[in-house]
């Protein structure tokens, strides 16, 4: 059997960057019967030479349906499958569900359709101020640096996703980068995930999953066919990607900034609650 083929009804959580799909992330692959690599997977794709951006021309973290070729999943099929664990570490020995959440994924919905046309996405959606203040708060840590050396950009380490058109932001103010990232993402997302039939796509707002963590996971697991035996408390504890407390209002430490740039993620923000409103 192909390891393309042990992977059956994949679930892909995708999301703009620092959304809470860590925190969805640990806390649905408690689900028995659920396996993951326990981590974000950038290094498992990329090691598939023709998905690495150095390979396309330092393009985008973009991948289509055009890139699914039989060869190249089967190499990543074979990554993925080799560091799967369920929730209690165990390898598998046959075909599995997969959890997988790396947050270049946002723009690779096409392509993971293609290579598993019966996967589920899990679209997950948080405030954007919130969501910006985040992005900001990470590029300022450092600790996201997904191309240090990425050629023509100028000014603070690329971080996070890469997304198309990244070039025309070179210069510009960390506050304007981030809005377009966000907004391009999204937009992008939300293109991708309306191509998708209806049955195959859930989705879940950050706010409503952390004010009932047991009732949401609950909900969730049960519409991607998953069962849940857990007991979570009223508060989750941080995710392991955590940069600094978690607070809803942590964002109004940088909405001097924000608000300038809320126009350029506007409409982009409108689109994300409506298609939160037609599948959560």
């Amino acid at each position: 059997m192909s390891f393309r083929a042990r992977i059956v009804r994949p679930v892909f959580i995708v999301s703009t960057p620092r959304s809470g799909s860590t925190l969805l992330f640990e806390t649905l692959v408690k689900a028995p019967n659920l396996y993951s690599t326990g981590r974000e997977s950038h290094a498992r794709i990329e090691r598939v030479a023709d998905f690495h951006p150095r390979q396309r021309g330092w393009s985008s973290n973009r991948l289509t349906a055009a890139d699914a070729s039989a060869d190249a999943v089967e190499t990543m099929a074979e990554l993925f499958y080799s560091g799967l664990v369920d929730r209690d570490g165990r390898a598998p020995s046959g075909p599995v569900r997969l959890l997988e959440k790396t947050p270049k994924n946002a723009l690779r919905v096409p392509f993971f359709d293609a290579a598993w046309p019966d996967s589920l996405f899990v679209y997950l959606y948080r405030d954007v101020r919130q969501t910006l203040g985040s992005m900001m708060e990470a590029w300022a840590s450092q600790r996201f640096r997904t191309y240090p050396n990425l050629p023509g950009w100028t000014g603070e380490a690329w971080s996070l996703l890469l997304v198309p058109g990244w070039r025309e932001l070179i210069g510009r103010p960390l506050p304007q980068i981030v809005a377009h990232q966000w907004a391009t993402t999204t937009n992008i997302l939300l293109d991708d995930l309306e191509r998708i039939p209806a049955e195959r796509v859930r989705a879940i707002s950050h706010a409503d999953f952390v004010a009932a963590p047991q009732r949401s996971i609950e909900v969730l697991a049960r519409s991607l066919g998953l069962e849940w035996d857990r007991q979570l408390g009223e508060e989750l504890p941080p995710s392991t990607m955590t940069v600094s407390r978690p607070d809803p209002d942590k964002w109004r430490r940088f909405q001097s900034l924000i608000d300038p740039v809320l126009p350029i993620v506007a409409a982009a923000d409108d689109r994300a609650r409506g298609l939160l409103r037609r599948f959560s």
